[in-house]
């Protein structure tokens, strides 16, 4: 005979029946948990990894005819890698990711939405103008 989950759950001692309703409950969070992923505009070649960037264009290049300030959805169809000379279909997209959950990212002082880098960036920016501030009271006295 085949016992059911709820017999297999009598038998298992309360800590471990604790434990197993605290590994689904994060589970549950886990699941919840959506990483956002913006745009940087940036598009990078699967062969060679050059990047085009619409700030820079190609017409820094030899030959490079596509000016500043040009989307890459813009670039003309046949257009090509300047390094490698694959076609316009073997660039992907760079993305940034920002972790956390997706509902909380409009909360805030808009530092949800930032990626772990610029948050990276404020604390220890914020650190050193304590930092300088601090020193700075010493120079009063």
């Amino acid at each position: 005979p085949v016992a059911s989950v709820e017999e297999e759950m009598e038998e298992i001692d309360p800590a471990t029946k604790l434990a197993l309703e605290k590994q689904k409950k994060a589970d549950e969070l886990r699941a919840q948990e959506v990483f956002m992923k913006r745009s940087t505009g940036v598009h990078k070649c699967s062969n060679c990894d050059w990047e085009y960037s619409p700030e820079k264009g190609d017409s820094f290049l030899i030959g490079g005819m596509i000016k500043p300030g040009t989307e890459f959805e813009e670039l003309p169809s046949n257009w090509r890698c300047p390094t490698c000379r694959a076609s316009k279909d073997n660039f992907n997209e760079v993305v940034e990711t920002i972790p956390g959950f997706e509902v909380n990212q409009g909360y805030g002082f808009g530092t949800n939405s930032m990626t772990s880098g610029q948050k990276n960036s404020l604390i220890w920016g914020s650190i050193g103008a304590f930092f300088l501030l601090f020193i700075g009271g010493y120079a009063l006295s």
